[in-house]
């Protein structure tokens, strides 16, 4: 079966770090994650700043993209399997239409087998039927290339975060599941139970997830990492907004 990968080249990513304004470096991938959390996030989204940026290669970074929510990570702490929380917070949103929307960004038609197009080395099988460990394998014997895989484009360093957070084994598959599993968690690092208690507008929320993924525009209409080694938005911000408003009103 020949392996697919993303056509969106809009949501091309290369790993970025902010500028000393952050006290936490901020990691976004080659087709999908960057997070950044420095107490004053929140604050922040209602008027995205362009990032000042350094280029670095996805696998250079060092350590995963930080919790914007540390209390949210705990959240999923351990969900090797089964609930998507170890305590189920009190949201009303259908989490897999948030997810859609995101894919549709991001993925393209080869969805939960997507694979940045800019790897020149594809993994040996679809990422669906690798293995955690054998998704690490491929990073590992394929430095300087980019590696955002999945439906929702986990860079390394987000992957592997995620992953740890939720004592997933090696030994699980890159399964539909798990991979909506771990997107879970950054969905709701991005602010979804905050949003939902009302201490956070849906703009706000929406200006979270668009600076975790960046073909998802910001309320400027742009991406947050627009300019930045070919970043756009591949959807506009009505046609976002229209979207979330459904989910939301729902």
């Amino acid at each position: 079966m020949s392996l697919r990968t993303s056509p969106t080249p809009g949501a091309l990513l290369a790993p970025l770090l902010l500028s000393l304004a952050w006290t936490t470096p901020v990691l976004s991938n080659s087709g999908g994650y960057s997070l950044v959390g420095d107490g004053g996030f929140f604050m922040r989204t209602s008027v995205p700043a362009a990032p000042t940026a350094d280029l670095l290669g996805d696998d250079d970074t060092g350590h995963g993209a930080v919790s914007l929510n540390p209390q949210a990570a705990s959240l999923f702490r351990g969900r090797s399997s089964g609930s998507l929380f170890a305590t189920p917070p009190a949201v009303g949103i259908d989490v897999a239409e948030i997810m859609n929307v995101i894919a549709s960004a991001e993925a393209g038609r080869a969805d939960y087998d997507a694979v940045q197009h800019g790897a020149k080395i594809k993994p040996p099988a679809d990422p669906t039927r690798m293995t955690l460990g054998e998704i690490y394998g491929w990073i590992e014997a394929t430095p300087g290339q980019p590696h955002a895989i999945g439906r929702y484009q986990f860079i390394p360093a987000t992957l592997k975060r995620l992953a740890s957070n939720q004592q997933v084994p090696l030994g699980r598959r890159f399964s539909p599941a798990l991979q909506d599993q771990l997107a879970h968690q950054l969905i709701e690092e991005a602010g979804l139970s905050a949003y939902k208690a009302g201490e956070m507008t849906q703009t706000a929320f929406m200006n979270n997830l668009a600076k975790i993924w960046a073909g998802l525009p910001t309320s400027s209409g742009k991406s947050y990492y627009h300019n930045y080694a070919g970043n756009r938005a591949t959807v506009t911000w009505a046609s976002f907004k229209a979207q979330m408003d459904e989910i939301f009103s729902g």
